[in-house]
């Protein structure tokens, strides 16, 4: 079993510092939710590297809300349950479709600047949307313009204090409530931060797979600590792999946005055929699921490692225009958008599931809250729709600020129970062991799945086990813990779904089954793997 801390410390022996709200991590959620909170609260916002690195910064296709009068809340639930296979929450997708303008507005009111066209908002559609609705910065650097947009704020904020290079090792609980956070400084030495409300922003898990569009930070820490502190994980199964990710020598896997698509480029596999009307109606614009289904099954029929993107049909000023990130990047490594077709392949991109809250992003544990890509709010269901990311976390980090104002100041007093005292060295080659656990990721749980497969991969994540029992320094290592807590979590949830459903796709159950499946996976330190039936409406 994983044990409840990842280090053994005496509270008593640790420097302790109190902050009415603390905020771990540095995206979206923590930037918009920090400003918010500082509005009546004293804030820390701690990340483990710096507020310009988080995955809000990558996001380039943008913020999808109702602005246009031909749109309205009601097309924005129905596209989103749609895309969420039978799994969203009802009320959690009401709160997005009807609050997620407001979030609008407060990130302009921020000074975030979105493209305008003939002094209106320059809206854009993306896969899935039946209207316009996306939002855009700078064509194609909407998360890059609203990080910049929120740091500026957070940083000259005297209510926000900000911790880079601090490293979140555990929260810290006593009778169902959360008091705070074990931190570890950059140069080793650990303190105790105590606070009435603890949110966790801290992203995703991206760097379970080896191919991911996310950032190295995404280690998904927020869910492994809030697992061992005994809230619900919910729906970890499913994994969005954008289908559309730079594949080519020396280059990261940049992502291509969908917006791309949106905008009219088509998919060919490498003898030039285009291929998308053999998978979907909807050609390039179906679901993320289908698309990088289809573009895997032409790169094992064709024996390639990519597929191409094709936007050269476009005139070269309207693509330079509207995707001047990606023209450039593009650009870094001999490749022009403009005139060549761009080699791509599926990369992980998003998770789906993670710590689930109710509507006020609280967890089951008390003053502990979630925002943003570690939680599971219910809007997103199996397969989240393009751009609702970052909706959501403004929505819902407005919620979590309202019900923090309501909470009493913390009167507890926590002290750590641990089960056993680690005995064993710190671990040696997390370097390796980081990249073989990615490599089983791909392997058996990534965008194909088996029973056989996913057995098989449990059985060899399950070696790594004795790392909880051995003493941990250093970032690296907690990282790795992390992962492989949520590589467990994913692998089983993914294993007991016996069924096809959004962004989780099982071989040996292709068919969708709503009678048996059309409910949540909920897995909890002590209770284990649990279901929960959705309720009708």
């Amino acid at each position: 079993m994983i044990p409840r801390y990842l280090v053994d410390v005496q509270l008593d022996g640790l420097p302790v510092i109190e902050k009415d709200v603390i905020v771990i991590g540095a995206g979206i959620a923590g930037l918009f939710t920090a400003i918010r909170a500082s509005e009546h609260n004293s804030v820390l916002m701690i990340t483990k590297k710096s507020l310009l690195d988080s995955n809000t910064r990558y996001a380039q296709g943008g913020i999808a809300a109702v602005i246009s009068d031909e749109d309205s809340p009601a097309y924005h639930r129905q596209d989103t349950l749609i895309a969420g296979a039978g799994l969203c929450s009802n009320e959690a997708v009401e709160v997005l479709v009807h609050e997620g303008p407001k979030g609008v507005r407060s990130l302009i009111q921020m000074g975030t600047q979105f493209d305008l066209e003939n002094g209106e908002f320059a809206l854009t559609k993306e896969g899935a949307h039946s209207q316009r609705r996306i939002l855009h910065a700078n064509g194609d650097a909407t998360g890059f313009e609203i990080v910049r947009a929120l740091s500026e704020n957070a940083v000259a904020n005297p209510k926000i204090e900000v911790w880079d290079d601090h490293f979140v090792i555990d929260l810290v609980t006593q009778d169902g409530e959360c008091c705070g956070a074990i931190v570890q400084k950059p140069g080793g030495q650990r303190l105790f931060v105590k606070g009435k409300a603890t949110i966790l922003c801290s992203g995703g898990a991206g760097q379970l797979y080896r191919y991911t569009t996310n950032p190295d930070v995404a280690t998904g820490d927020g869910i492994a600590m809030a697992y061992r502190a005994g809230a619900y994980i919910r729906d970890v199964e499913f994994v969005q792999f954008h289908p559309t990710a730079l594949c080519y020598p020396g280059a990261p896997r940049f992502l291509i946005s969908e917006a791309v698509r949106g905008e009219g480029a088509v998919l060919r596999n490498i003898k030039g055929e285009r291929f998308m009307e053999r998978y979907h109606e909807q050609l390039e614009l179906a679901p993320r699921d289908v698309v990088a289904r289809a573009i895997v099954s032409e790169m094992e029929e064709t024996k390639s490692t990519f597929v191409y993107i094709d936007i050269t049909h476009e005139s070269a000023e309207m693509v330079k225009h509207r995707f001047p990130t990606i023209y450039e990047y593009c650009l870094r490594y001999g490749l022009d958008l403009t005139s060549d077709w761009i080699p791509v392949a599926p990369a992980m991109h998003y998770m789906m599931g993670g710590v689930k809250t109710d509507l006020n992003g609280e967890t089951n544990i008390k003053r502990l809250f979630a925002c943003g890509e570690v939680s599971s709010t219910g809007v997103h269901g199996a397969n989240r729709l393009a751009s609702n990311s970052l909706s959501e976390a403004i929505v819902f980090g407005r919620r979590i600020v309202k019900r923090i104002n309501d909470l009493p100041p913390l009167d507890v007093e926590p002290s750590l129970q641990f089960e056993s005292e680690r005995m064993t060295a710190p671990i040696q080659a997390v370097v390796e062991r980081r990249l073989k656990l990615q490599k089983i990721m791909v392997r058996y749980a990534g965008l194909r799945r088996d029973a056989k497969g996913l057995a098989k991969g449990l059985e060899e994540l399950k070696r790594q086990l004795p790392i909880y029992q051995s003493i941990l320094t250093e970032r690296e290592e907690y990282e790795f813990a992390n992962l492989l807590t949520c590589a467990l979590l994913t692998s089983e949830a993914a294993l007991r779904r016996e069924e096809s459903r959004g962004a989780h796709y099982r071989e040996d159950f292709p068919a969708r089954d709503d009678l048996m499946w059309r409910r949540h996976s909920v897995l909890h330190r002590l209770h284990g793997l649990t279901e929960e039936r959705i309720e009708d409406v």
